[in-house]
């Protein structure tokens, strides 16, 4: 797993300061509020999909950048990631624990301005 953030019991009191550039938790905030990352999340927030049903289910994404923001979200320990040893491999992602928490506000929000824009053109 390299270089990914570990997000343990011993580390749950320990605070970080996100306004240092050197922060870790600043980088895995880039990579939520990044272009496409709070669209993966929020894609994987009710199950897990393979790769070809996350583009599919995010309009816009390239493949590249898919894979990008796949790889930044895993290695940040929001992401999972499982190769079935098929030809060709199948590839899933879901949420780890750690990604669902994250993601629940970011369904929030998109939900709070959906069902607004929803009363906004009905009204």
């Amino acid at each position: 797993m390299g270089a990914s953030v570990q997000h343990g019991q011993a580390e749950s009191g320990k605070r970080y300061d996100v306004f240092h550039t050197d922060c870790p938790a600043r980088d895995v905030v880039d990579h939520v509020t990044s272009r496409w990352g709070i669209w993966v999340l929020i894609s994987l927030r009710s199950n897990s999909l393979r790769f070809y049903e996350l583009r599919e289910s995010i309009q816009g994404i390239s493949e590249k950048m898919l894979a990008q923001t796949l790889r930044a979200l895993v290695q940040d320990g929001l992401v999972w990631r499982e190769v079935e040893p098929t030809t060709p491999p199948q590839v899933t992602y879901g949420l780890t624990e750690f990604g669902a928490d994250l993601g629940e506000p970011l369904t929030e929000l998109f939900d709070r301005i959906t069902r607004r824009l929803s009363s906004d053109s009905a009204g």
